[in-house]
């Protein structure tokens, strides 16, 4: 059974989590840490850390807006995939999110054509689906990555909606202050 730390400005600043981050998610879809540090005190971000014992084993970070749970980052330590902790702590965040907010995701599409990594979109869209998750007729191209947006709701999700929450985080996003 996994327990949780949950990450605050305080204890953001960890070797370990740190590198997880870095290292989990292409460099294109990262926010640099640092930033990302500096967020979490700019918008209602819960940052989890999930242990087995005293070993790091994953994270996730929910944006919370005021109609939505957006699943930003979720990720396992490459050498603990397939061991059964994505399900725990994917069931433990869709146990968490479910109610009145739906709870969605961004996942690269399975769909891409082009895409230099299919077969691991493919597992991992199949990997939500089988955990409640579905498809919702929204997608989204950034910097040459297609995204399928997926819900734990049948409320629907539109363009408009995604378009919405993307405009409120780059608007947080200017008012950063530069790092130096």
């Amino acid at each position: 059974m996994l327990h949780t730390v949950n990450i605050t400005i305080e204890n953001a600043d960890d070797k370990e989590l740190r590198q997880l981050y870095t290292t989990a998610f292409p460099v294109e879809e990262q926010i640099p840490y640092d930033d990302l540090m500096y967020l979490m005190g700019a918008v209602p971000i819960d940052y989890t850390a999930y242990y087995d014992s005293n070993m790091l084993v994953g994270l996730t970070m929910v944006l919370h807006l005021p109609n939505y749970n957006w699943g930003w980052y979720f990720a396992v330590r490459e050498q603990l995939r397939g061991q059964g902790y994505g399900q725990e702590i994917l069931t433990a965040v869709l146990n968490k999110y479910h109610g009145e907010r739906p709870f969605i995701i961004d996942i690269e599409s399975p769909l891409q054509a082009d895409a230099p990594n299919p077969e691991q979109r493919q597992r991992r869209h199949a990997f939500y689906v089988r955990n409640g998750l579905m498809d919702t007729p929204t997608s989204r191209t950034f910097e040459n990555i297609t995204y399928t947006i997926m819900t734990n709701s049948d409320k629907p999700f539109t363009q408009y909606d995604y378009d919405s929450i993307i405009d409120a985080l780059r608007a947080v996003w200017k008012s950063m202050p530069s790092q130096q």
